[in-house]
């Protein structure tokens, strides 16, 4: 894969990672205002939202490390 398409992803994700982030923290703000936040929706939404975002955070990680790979690959050593 060229490497300005590989780091255009490993970008991609990262900010989509941040999305996530900023979506969970805005459920999390929710869910307090709630009578009993651990069982509202946002609370719940939270949760899914979080575990999205960490998956997405090991795509990122997975594309990083092959970005690391391929940039290794550059140095021919004799």
């Amino acid at each position: 894969m060229e490497p300005e398409r590989l780091s255009s992803l490993v970008t991609e994700l990262d900010a989509a990672a941040e999305h996530l982030a900023d979506t969970a923290l805005e459920l999390l703000h929710e869910a307090l205002g709630d009578a009993d936040p651990k069982a509202s929706p946002a609370a719940r939404e939270e949760k899914v939202i979080t575990r999205a975002r960490r998956a997405v955070e090991r795509a990122s990680s997975l594309l990083r490390s092959l970005e690391q790979h391929d940039a290794l690959d550059d140095f021919d050593v004799l």
